[in-house]
């Protein structure tokens, strides 16, 4: 597979030392407006070829696939180039800004019979795999109760840089700078984990969305601070089961903590991960009775890159895919719905 990356950002080098790794992946191309930026990745990742327009890159045509790393807002249009060019998508997430944008690439993806994925990070964590197989095996029983968390500090600490003088987290409380808040940041995370781990799919929600003050005025320099930083959301599930899914940046003690609570009528499944490794336990079978937990130890499994690889490899579409990103999508949607009107919405 020859592969084009499409943005040079931050979360391109990922991409890029990720590609690169993988046998018979050559990382051919990048592109980024910037040709300072495109030509400093290039040379640090050793990629030949370079272009500061998306439409020159595709006059010249010689990759099969992209990594789409632009920002959320270019998503789509991008990626509609692309499709039409028939070139095979892996995207970052959201998909795209809305619900209805997301489905039109995702159809147009299918028409054209193109493998089409998106970069959900979170399902390159063992444990996840693992606790959806447990309760797709029936290792728990029917599933009644799911909770979920996402929980970030960079709001009250200063481990990851300083927000109110850093554009890179400034632009994230501020709509008018494209950003959808916490919500749209790593709601789509925390609403994958729960629902991927649990094996269901959330039928219906009642999200809250809260904005907090955070500097006088509610704006620092050019950026309007308007954008939500603590949403919860109560859901249910496509079984009937109840979930509880949340997530802040006013977490003290938790840089990048994702946690996920399943239990079912035959035992619980936890997982605790954070940014220096992840805990599994489960409690099932006997153990119900004594409520005795034990740790699991996941096996590995193969990374949204390696499954993206193969997907081209043999033309099977994988997941995490476009039609399932956009489901994502409309949830986060509707979340602003259901503050505004203080009612649940339908998913399915």
């Amino acid at each position: 597979m020859r592969l084009l990356i499409l943005g040079t950002g931050g979360m391109a080098k990922n991409h890029a030392m990720s590609f690169k790794a993988i046998d018979g992946v050559e990382v051919t191309a990048a592109v980024d407006v910037d040709a300072a930026r495109v030509e400093a990745f290039a040379l640090t990742h050793g990629i030949a070829n370079t272009f500061t327009s998306l439409e020159d890159a595709i006059a010249w045509g010689e990759f099969d696939a992209v990594a789409n790393v632009t920002p959320d807002r270019a998503h789509h249009p991008t990626t509609m180039r692309l499709i039409a060019a028939g070139k095979h998508q892996f995207c970052e997430k959201p998909l795209a800004e809305n619900y209805d944008l997301a489905m039109e690439m995702t159809e147009a993806a299918e028409k054209a019979g193109l493998i089409n994925m998106v970069n959900l990070s979170y399902r390159n964590v063992a444990a996840l795999q693992t606790a959806r197989a447990m309760v797709r095996a029936g290792e728990i029983g029917f599933v009644k109760h799911v909770e979920a968390s996402y929980l970030q500090s960079w709001l009250i600490s200063k481990a990851w840089g300083d927000w109110r003088t850093e554009s890179q987290w400034l632009w994230r409380l501020s709509t008018a700078h494209g950003s959808n808040g916490v919500l749209g940041d790593i709601g789509i995370h925390i609403l994958d984990f729960a629902s991927y781990g649990s094996g269901l799919d959330i039928a219906h929600i009642f999200g809250r969305l809260k904005t907090f003050d955070k500097a006088e005025g509610g704006k620092m320099g050019d950026y309007v601070l308007d954008a939500n930083d603590s949403f919860t959301m109560s859901v249910d599930f496509s079984n009937g089961a109840l979930g509880v899914i949340h997530a802040t940046r006013w977490a003290a003690g938790h840089y990048n903590d994702l946690k996920l609570r399943i239990y079912g009528d035959k035992g619980g499944i936890e997982i605790d991960h954070k940014l220096t490794g992840t805990r599994m336990r489960a409690c099932y079978g006997d153990n119900a009775e004594t409520a005795e937990w034990i740790d699991i130890e996941p096996e590995p499994t193969p990374t949204n890159y390696q499954r993206f690889a193969d997907a081209v490899k043999t033309g099977v579409n994988g997941e995490p895919d476009f039609r399932h990103a956009a489901s994502l999508q409309k949830a986060l949607d509707l979340a602003f719905i259901t503050e505004k009107e203080r009612a649940e919405h339908a998913l399915l």
